[in-house]
């Protein structure tokens, strides 16, 4: 049986846990040639360990994604070391919450480097190789933090830079389609992460019992979001470009309901 992204090189950054590692698991799975990268350089080994045990091949590497001349060297390295690159899966993401009178302008900066700077450099810097393959294709990772505002969880820098995210996305839609390049989003509600259980699902915080005002009942875990970005690079979706896909449960689709 064949993969859906047989031979193809995939990127993908922030394997170290979460989306990320269950997207390198996934594509791997596939039949992708992944090639990850983290800060978290053993989190990211375990990831490479994990798909080669399962019959993958990986490989991955500490890179600092604010650093556009260590991004630039991840991406061509690959580039040379496979022949060239098909997929990226720009996944990799830090953020600060705080509400607006508190957020300082270090919290701020720190949000949009790791936020925007972290999606635009390896987009950048890969492009040029995604031109030169047969069947290119980009996911980037918005937020439902991306298309509403929240009551519950102060986070006015996220939401500028997921907001951000999404329409990076249609840009990149518009300027990739000359060249074959389909670009997508995937725009996840709260999921099950590592990060999110010390943090917005810790106990005591608000968001906490947010499962309660989700549609299907839960907050949803990385591999469906891995899934979501595997139909978009593929060529399931061989017809899809610039699109937002929502992956939140129904969340962002009705009011919320009385508590």
């Amino acid at each position: 049986m064949t993969g859906r992204l047989d031979g193809r090189v995939v990127l993908v950054t922030g394997t170290a846990g979460g989306q990320g590692r269950e997207a390198a698991l996934l594509f791997a799975r596939e039949g992708a040639v992944v090639v990850g990268c983290d800060l978290d350089g053993p989190a990211s080994d375990d990831t490479t360990a994990a798909v080669r045990a399962a019959g993958g091949a990986m490989t991955s590497s500490v890179v600092d994604l604010t650093d556009e001349d260590a991004v630039r060297a991840w991406v061509d390295a690959a580039a040379d070391a496979h022949g060239g690159i098909d997929v990226l899966h720009a996944n990799a993401g830090a953020t600060r919450f705080a509400p607006l009178e508190e957020l300082t302008a270090e919290d701020w900066h720190f949000v949009l480097r790791n936020e925007l700077d972290v999606v635009l450099f390896p987009v950048k810097h890969a492009w040029r190789h995604l031109r030169r393959s047969a069947r290119p294709a980009v996911v980037l990772v918005g937020s439902t933090a991306g298309v509403s505002g929240s009551m519950t969880n102060h986070r006015v820098a996220h939401t500028v830079t997921k907001g951000g995210v999404i329409a990076l996305t249609r840009q990149l839609a518009a300027e990739g389609a000359p060249h074959g390049i389909r670009v997508n989003c995937v725009s996840p509600g709260m999921v099950d992460t590592p990060a999110t259980r010390s943090d917005l699902l810790a106990p005591g915080h608000p968001m906490r019992a947010i499962a309660t005002s989700i549609p299907l009942g839960r907050v949803g875990r990385p591999e469906e979001v891995a899934a979501c970005a595997l139909f978009l690079v593929s060529d399931d979706a061989s017809y899809v470009t610039g699109a937002n896909l929502l992956v939140d449960g129904g969340w962002s689709a009705v009011l919320p309901g009385v508590a």
